[in-house]
């Protein structure tokens, strides 16, 4: 994007009704959403996100994005079961429902590019407190999952489903498949907010003082942190081989790399490095009977190996070790006024008992476009995701879309498939023919 272009898209940044979901006013929301996530991307690896950061800075767009970010949660909570249980829901197409499923994780990706910033979470001010809150709520769900031994599999949704639309076949997903891949975005989107919840955590000394005792007393997320070392939701054994998970997809770790930390274990040593050795913290954080016998699991899990490639996590060491031998001061109870996040409550409140309306009101109005509508949002998402920097987002090289292998070959003329031979490509056309119309 060219600065101005950006400008614009940040100046458009709007908060949206939870029942607009899905109109063609919070459709244009989600593109300048999804732009300004792929942007935020490229610009973090060039190492020019410098320019993003003080337009969401300067125009206060952080709260914003936050309460988008809640609202979409809700959504996804109170309406989309209601949605899904309707007999009269029977739509033409179920992509438009995926987009705003879709859009939570937009949200939560672009937050995790920029919270990195010390200016962006100071930015946030008191709408910081719905985003802890956010964070405790996804990391609560994921270590539930994880220590229930629940797996979930990544699910995708190809340009394809745009093609059909322009050549009038519906993309119809069920129900069920439909909370399927519900379901698949909430881990990938739990993880997110793993890493937006360590940036905060290291932002200690700036955050208000009602968000340091949300993060010790009111959710103690020092111990959640526990649960997750122990359960490592984003690690598994499948078939005797070691599976972990990584940028969007599970793969099998060499024997050479299981003792190797991925990004995922160190956010969370970080977040627990913060939350605990920072001396405000110590001196908030109560220490009692529990709380302590949980912070000490941590002891097994602090290998030479682990503290080889951490090496802060010494001092995580000392003071464990210290910990364990000593009884410390009760916490220091000075706030009397303390702040509460009210985005939550303020949209749950003023929609209590109106879900079923708003469902039967969104199938009838907003899930249930015409053929001519379809194909012109078709359209518009596939400038949206244009394939040039959707190439750029993605780190592997490109594979075969007939049978896997390596691809040095192209469709010439949408330019979106790529393929190891033209046997291959010849096999593909009758699949591709009507994507390739749509992007050509």
């Amino acid at each position: 994007l060219l600065p101005a272009e950006a400008e614009a898209l940040v100046r458009g940044l709007r908060g949206t009704e939870l029942r607009d979901a899905g109109g063609q006013r919070w459709l244009r929301q989600h593109e300048c959403m999804e732009k300004l996530n792929m942007h935020a991307i490229l610009s973090a690896s060039a190492g020019q996100e410098q320019l993003l950061t003080e337009l969401l800075v300067t125009h206060a767009k952080i709260p914003v994005l936050i309460g988008e970010l809640i609202s979409v949660e809700i959504w996804k909570h109170k309406v989309f079961p209601v949605l899904c249980r309707l007999e009269d829901f029977k739509p033409r197409s179920t992509f438009p429902i995926y987009m705003v499923l879709h859009h939570e994780a937009s949200i939560i990706n672009l937050l995790e590019t920029m919270f990195f910033y010390k200016e962006i979470c100071a930015s946030a001010e008191d709408s910081i407190l719905d985003l802890i809150d956010y964070c405790h709520r996804k990391l609560t769900l994921l270590a539930a999952r994880s220590a229930s031994g629940q797996v979930v599999t990544p699910m995708e949704l190809r340009l394809e489903d745009l093609a059909s639309l322009s050549s009038m076949q519906p993309v119809l997903v069920p129900p069920q498949e439909l909370q399927q891949q519900a379901e698949a975005m909430e881990f990938e989107i739990s993880l997110k907010a793993l890493s937006v919840l360590r940036y905060i955590t290291d932002q200690v000394e700036s955050l208000p003082l009602s968000a340091l005792t949300r993060m010790l007393n009111t959710h103690n997320l020092p111990c959640l942190l526990v649960e997750l070392v122990e359960h490592c939701p984003w690690s598994r054994r499948e078939a005797g081989k070691l599976k972990k998970f990584e940028n969007g997809v599970w793969y099998v770790v060499p024997p050479e790399d299981h003792v190797k930390m991925t990004k995922l274990d160190g956010q969370v040593w970080l977040a627990l490095l913060n939350l605990l050795l920072h001396p405000e913290c110590q001196r908030k954080y109560h220490f009692d009977g529990f709380n302590k016998s949980q912070l000490l699991k941590l002891r097994a899990f602090l290998t030479d190996v682990l503290v080889d490639q951490l090496p802060n996590l010494v001092e995580m060491q000392r003071f464990l070790s210290h910990l364990a031998v000593t009884e410390p001061a009760p916490p220091v109870k000075d706030l009397v006024l303390e702040q509460v996040p009210v985005i939550w409550d303020h949209i749950l409140k003023e929609n209590r008992g109106k879900w079923e309306a708003i469902a039967k009101n969104q199938v009838k109005n907003v899930f249930s476009p015409t053929e001519e509508e379809l194909k012109l949002q078709a359209h518009r998402w596939a400038q949206t995701y244009s394939l040039d920097m959707l190439e750029a987002l993605t780190p592997d090289k490109p594979r075969c879309r007939v049978c896997g292998a390596e691809a040095a070959k192209r469709c010439s003329r949408c330019r979106n498939e790529w393929y190891c031979t033209r046997a291959c490509q010849v096999q593909h056309w009758q699949k591709h023919k009507a994507a390739c119309s749509l992007m050509a």
